[in-house]
Order: C-alpha cells, then structure tokens, then sequence
C-alpha cells in the first residue's frame, strides 16, 4: 500500500493509486537518526504529532478509550527515525468490512524502495490474509512474490484490540498476530535490498485505529539471504530495453534488427526461482486501470501504462519445438527469431473481477520452434495495474 504524491514537493496531494500506498521522498527528514532509542530500551511513540507525521486521511483521535491513530487512506510515519534490525509492537483494530493494514519499514530516503507487511480483514483466515511484499522502483510487487514467505493465512480480529509484532532481524522478518509466541508469518528473504530506513503505518482504506506503538532497536543480525533453488530450465540470463509509453507502441509488432541494435540493452539475471522483477530496474507506472472497478473497461487502452522490452539468446543444439512456460505481469508478447507466436493479457481484474494476475510459470505455454544454433527470443511486457511488473521462463527439454 503505497502512497505517490502529485510532485516529490507537494507529498501532502496524494493520488489514490490500485488501492496501495508508499511514502513519498518529502516525507523523509534530512535529520533521520536512531539516537532517540537504543537496543536495551524501547522507544514509545504515543499518537500525537510529537512522534508521527501525518497523510492522507489520518487523525489523532480517541478510540474505544485509547489515544490512537486513525488511518483510513492515509499513513503515519514515525518522525526523525532510521532502523535496521528492531523489534515493532503495537495494538490496532477496525471495524470496517474490508481493508489493508499495516507497517513499512526500511523505506529508503527516496520513498522508493524497502518492505511492507500488510493484514486484510476481508480474508481473515483465508491464505491470503497477510501478506508481505517487497517495493522498489516506487512499486509493490505482490503479483511476483507470493505463496510462502510472503502470504499466509491468519484470524484478524474486528472490533476488539490486538496486538501486532514485527521482528526485523537482518535480511529476515517475522510476523506475530495476537499470539506472541509463534510467528504467523516468516519472512526469510527479505526482498528490497534496503538494509536501514524509515518506519511508516500505512491503510489502504477501512478506518483503522493504532495504538501503543513501541519500537525497541536490537543488534544487527548477519545478512544472510535464504533463497530458493533455481529450478531447471529456467531462462536467467536477459537484456532490459528502456520503459516506453505503451498506448503509443504496437505490442505485436516485431522489432526491426535497426532497433535492436539501437536499444541501449541492459543486462541482468532472474533471480530464484526464475522472476526478473522489471520494478528493479525501471520505475512504476503509478496509474490506475479503468478496468479495476468497471470490468466493462478492461479492453480499454490505459493512458500512461508502460511497456519494456526482454532479450535472452536460447542455443539449441539441434532444432525443434520446445515448450516455453511462462508467467508474467500484466501483458505480454512473444517473439522467437522477429516472429510473433503469443499475446497475453494477466492483468488484476482483467479475466475476471477476482482475478489477481499471481506470476507462475504454471500459468501458460509457448511452444517455440527453435532453430539449430542461436535464437532470439523477445518479450513485450507491459505494465498497467500495478501489483507487480515482471515475468518468468522455463524452457522444457
């Protein structure tokens, strides 16, 4: 859930974007620094503007007898602070039907990158209920980075109080949910790459009350990442071209050779099990599709959406047809040797209106027909909806 400002100047005007938030550069002080706490003492913030900045629709209120935080499309980010490792406590509830709360921490002094963990009470005890995602490129990415580690299913209560903790430990988190003694959610890669930044609540919608808040700093942990295996066959090595506008590009029109070799290509590898995260490398579109709450729009084009282009050069030791599995967001093209052999759409919302667009490289097949030697494969993924902008290959043998 990110918030994007109209300008990195004016982050008080904030738009309304596919029901996420992030906090905007101007909301991070030149002055951050942890000397206010320290890893044998707790820092308690008390919801009053001494502690939190305020935006969006927010307010220090009185709730249920507690001086809380109301957030309700809006975010509070904890004034003059900077983690790495600490450990987050805090009591929250809401009494509306549906919504997004939670926490961002590590956010970046751009307001670009860093990790967010989230509960939505309209799936309680569903898989789904929390969820944590990675931003960068002033994105989530919760389309890409799903299932365990990132998703999971938990009872969010409404109404009554509970208490929430977050233990942030090098490259590693866990999640506790009323239980304190069990971790509702682990976290054993965390994604960004950020290793220290900002603190932020953040609601989606639903008015959401949050008090109590305590944040203790702890010793840093070793970054260790523990990621997955990188399953055979997969495609890791690729070139990104430049974003383009989308609605002004032809996605089924093969590129010339003169445009290859033109495009300022840049290099770089999948990570496990096999994803390029476009949002690494190039930055959100940050618009809203028409389509997200009218499915009658959802062949409309989307003024402001973007488009990169994907190279991988395949060497086939002999020829034939070879099954390509891929996932992606939220379009995509495929072109083998300056043909045209697939156009998809996966779009949120798009095939249905529950449809979430999750990347697996389950989800669909290619079948190439691969000349002996090398082939030039070329993917046109676009980016409209937000949740992720991204794909992933596997080649069958």
């Amino acid at each position: 859930m990110i918030l994007f400002a109209n300008s990195y100047g004016m982050w008080k005007s904030i738009i309304f974007i596919f029901s996420f938030y992030v906090l905007t550069p101007a909301l991070f002080s030149a002055n951050m620094s942890i000397s206010n706490t320290d890893s044998s003492n707790p820092l308690s913030a008390p919801a009053d503007s001494n502690f939190w900045e305020l935006q969006g629709k927010s307010s220090f209120t009185e709730h249920q007898g507690r001086k809380s935080i109301m957030l309700d499309g809006g975010a509070a980010f904890l004034k003059d602070f900077e983690m790495r490792d600490a450990i987050l406590d805090f009591d929250v509830t809401t009494s509306a039907n549906r919504g997004f709360f939670g926490v961002q921490f590590r956010i970046d002094s751009t307001g670009t990158s860093g990790e967010y963990i989230y509960l939505r009470q309209h799936y309680s005890g569903q898989p789904d209920a929390m969820q944590y995602t990675p931003l960068f490129g002033a994105g989530l990415n919760w389309q890409l980075y799903n299932g365990p580690g990132f998703t999971g299913a938990v009872d969010i209560p409404q109404n009554d109080w509970f208490h929430v903790r977050i233990v942030v430990k090098g490259a590693q988190a866990f999640l506790y949910v009323t239980d304190m003694n069990t971790p509702a959610l682990v976290m054993s890669d965390l994604k960004s790459g950020v290793q220290r930044g900002m603190v932020a609540l953040a609601v989606i919608t639903g008015a959401t009350y949050f008090t109590n808040f305590e944040i203790q700093t702890t010793p840093d942990a070793s970054w260790q990442r523990e990621q997955l295996t990188m399953p055979p066959g997969i495609l890791t090595g690729w070139e990104l071209s430049p974003s383009y506008d989308a609605v002004s590009t032809d996605p089924e029109r093969p590129l010339t050779a003169a445009e290859i070799d033109t495009i300022p290509w840049q290099m770089v590898e999948a990570e496990a099990p096999g994803l390029v995260a476009i949002l690494r490398y190039r930055f959100a579109p940050g618009i809203r599709a028409t389509f997200i709450n009218d499915f009658s729009k959802r062949l409309e084009p989307q003024p402001g959406s973007k488009i990169v282009y994907a190279r991988c050069i395949i060497n086939s030791e002999s020829g034939g047809v070879k099954k390509l599995n891929i996932g992606y967001s939220d379009e995509v093209s495929v072109f083998l040797n300056g043909q045209i052999l697939y156009r998809g759409r996966s779009s949120q919302n798009f095939r249905d209106t529950k449809y979430l667009g999750i990347v697996d490289p389950e989800s669909e097949a290619v079948y190439l027909p691969l000349k002996k030697g090398e082939n030039e494969l070329i993917l046109a993924v676009t980016e409209i909806a937000g949740g992720g902008w991204g794909f992933i290959c596997r080649l069958q043998d």
